[in-house]
């Protein structure tokens, strides 16, 4: 076994190099009216989408996770978040992989962080923390690659692995 054989297979297959807020907007435009005329539960609506790219030809991506999320009581707006939290990872993986691992698992990971960010955001404006359910990645995945296609067309437009 020569040593390009033997790095490949000691090195890990997924590594998370970083991870950070590329753009974070909130704006509650009724604020502090709304606080006393919520008679209801507020609406919520939360639109995913993941993008990735390639970095550099030494397996370097970058993937981003983006988030656009509105929230009405009645139909006055409480407020808007729009979040993209992006990460560089370095994959060692057949090519076979990379698509499926960047845009299933690497949001996977990321999921948790961005949703804390959304639920911090929002306590710190004196409303309940928004609290994002589980995101199905791999549905996601698959309406992106035409799989189900009658549910394809209900997600924002995603971009392919570059």
């Amino acid at each position: 076994m020569n040593e390009k054989q033997e790095n490949q297979q000691t090195q890990p297959g997924l590594s998370i190099n970083a991870q950070y807020i590329k753009d974070l907007s909130f704006e509650t435009p009724l604020m502090p009216q709304i606080l006393g005329d919520m008679k209801q539960a507020p609406q919520v609506d939360i639109k995913v989408d993941v993008n990735a790219a390639k970095l550099n030809d030494n397996g370097m991506y970058t993937v981003d996770l983006k988030f656009n999320i509105e929230t009405k009581s009645g139909d006055k707006v409480l407020f808007l978040c729009e979040l993209d939290y992006g990460s560089v990872v370095t994959l060692n993986l057949p090519e076979e992989h990379i698509e499926p691992v960047l845009l299933i698992e690497v949001p996977r990971y990321l999921f948790p962080f961005a949703r804390n960010i959304v639920a911090d955001v929002t306590r710190e404006s004196s409303l309940p923390p928004l609290m994002i359910a589980p995101i199905d990645f791999v549905d996601l995945y698959r309406r992106r690659k035409g799989i189900n296609p009658e549910s394809a067309s209900e997600n924002p437009e995603n971009k392919s692995v570059n």
